[in-house]
């Protein structure tokens, strides 16, 4: 491509990453000169507490992309301009000061980056400056795949045939850097006022986290060690996905969020593996469509943030008051008595992650059990996940709620029990993060208040002391849950 601008701002969000970058690859194809910038915003970062692990992720992130963009430059001077800010505010103020033609990024599509992005083309036009927008973080955005009436699909199974059927005839493409071996004099020195490193977390007002003690792997380099490791597992993912004692997810989950890898990039090996006949990669490539889906869904019906896909689940009324909240608190603290939601909450709150099998579980529990409105699930959820994003966060909730599109029926209530003899049978991931069970058996680790007496005495168990009796009972919590939704019974 010509170039079109004698200088260019990449501003980089979701994306931090080299390799593959949409809008990396597009400001080099375009610019003359490109300088980079990332923007701590503060509009988002005033909602987090001081320990946060995923700022911690991505200032960490942020200095192997700061060293990667040098190496690339092939100087020192190079690099990246990391602010700390309003971005809405930031990013035409730094544009007018390095007097760039374009500000290239990534296209975000929560409700609140596009508020700011608007914000940023009006003050950036208003400069004469250009905003440069590019699809990267998804495969298929916004009304890319339609119904053949013209209509954004609601129900995955149709979606995800149309989804695969598009792949084929129109697979995205891969942007790589175009001297990947040399040296790219178009990545510009920075200004002496932004020549400076990267902030540490103190710096921005936050302090460290477990992100180290934890082992969570940072950056493209971490993404690539982790890719490297699934590949190895993939073909056996659609028999290990469901089980969380079993190292089966690709735990990149998190890298996805902030763009240490490629969408593209994972649909291409998905999509090669299966063509070798892999049942793994097929399931894992109906996984990757999910994400899409869920973006899809959030672009064309919006009103999915704030309330149900499915307007008539808003009449549900969920329980409120002391009684509620007690029974909140004790879901969030991993309180409730069943030890399989109680130890999906516990990974949650230690780590950052939760085991997708444990969130449908731990989620339903919250709602069909407690009788909670799945919102403030919703919302505890986008605080402490590491991998939160909007779209599957909300997709996730409306899913165990029975509220959203193409959700489990209503009358569907799992079984925390047998749920737990099924995909803990060992009870090992219990045993893990609630350690008070360890001495149960495998039988009674999954309820026990139903264990005999001297078994819990020998554990050294006493129930409501060591470990607590459940909140609720199931079948009570099931009957109270079919008729809460009566309201909706067609």
């Amino acid at each position: 491509m010509q170039t079109t601008y004698p200088k260019g701002l990449l501003w980089l969000r979701r994306d931090l990453r080299l390799q593959d970058n949409a809008a990396l690859a597009a400001a080099l194809a375009q610019c003359a000169q490109v300088f980079c910038v990332f923007v701590f915003d503060s509009e988002i970062l005033q909602a987090l507490p001081q320990r946060d692990r995923r700022v911690e992720f991505i200032r960490e992130s942020l200095v192997e992309l700061d060293a990667g963009l040098r190496s690339v430059a092939g100087h020192e001077q190079a690099g990246l301009i990391v602010l700390h800010g309003v971005a809405r505010s930031e990013i035409p103020a730094l544009a007018k000061a390095l007097q760039v033609d374009a500000v290239f990024c990534a296209k975000d599509y929560e409700p609140q980056a596009i508020a700011r992005d608007h914000a940023v083309r009006r003050t950036l036009d208003e400069a004469g400056i250009a905003l440069v927008q590019m699809k990267d973080h998804v495969i298929f955005e916004e009304r890319e795949v339609l119904t053949q009436t013209g209509k954004p699909y609601g129900v995955f199974t149709p979606y995800l045939r149309a989804w695969l059927a598009r792949l084929d005839t129109a697979p995205p493409p891969v942007h790589s850097l175009s001297t990947p071996c040399q040296p790219n004099p178009q990545l510009a020195a920075r200004p002496s006022a932004y020549d400076k490193s990267v902030p540490t977390l103190e710096d921005i007002g936050f302090a460290p986290t477990m992100l180290r003690t934890l082992a969570i792997p940072t950056g493209m380099s971490g993404a690539a060690r982790l890719l490297d490791d699934f590949v190895e597992r993939m073909d056996r993912y659609d028999d290990t996905r469901n089980f969380p004692a079993i190292k089966g997810p690709s735990y990149l989950g998190v890298h996805l969020r902030f763009g240490t890898v490629s969408i593209r990039q994972l649909v291409n090996l998905a999509r090669q593996r299966m063509a070798q006949g892999s049942s793994g990669a097929q399931t894992w490539l109906a996984e990757l469509a999910w994400r899409d889906f869920y973006f899809q869904i959030l672009a064309n019906f919006p009103q999915v943030a704030k309330g149900a896909f499915k307007p008539e689940y808003d009449a549900i009324a969920w329980d409120e008051g002391p009684d509620a909240d007690a029974l909140f608190e004790a879901w969030c603290n991993g309180a409730t008595g069943y030890p399989l939601v109680d130890a999906a909450m516990a990974q949650l709150n230690q780590t950052g992650y939760m085991h997708n099998r444990l969130r449908m579980v731990a989620g339903s529990f919250l709602v069909k059990h407690l009788g909670l409105d799945w919102r403030r699930g919703e919302r505890y959820f986008a605080l402490h996940l590491n991998d939160f994003d909007l779209s599957a966060n909300n997709g996730g909730w409306q899913w165990v709620s029975s509220s959203g599109c193409d959700a489990q029926p209503y009358f569907r209530i799992f079984n925390p029990v047998t749920q737990s003899e099924k995909f803990d049978a060992q009870g090992k991931f219990i045993k893990r993060y609630l350690p008070a069970l360890k001495g149960l058996s495998d039988k009674a680790i999954h309820a026990p208040w139903l264990a005999k007496p001297l078994e819990l005495q020998a554990a050294g168990i006493t129930l409501g002391l060591d470990y607590p009796l459940p909140v609720v009972d199931h079948a009570k919590a099931r009957a109270r849950t079919l008729l809460r939704y009566g309201v909706v019974k067609k």
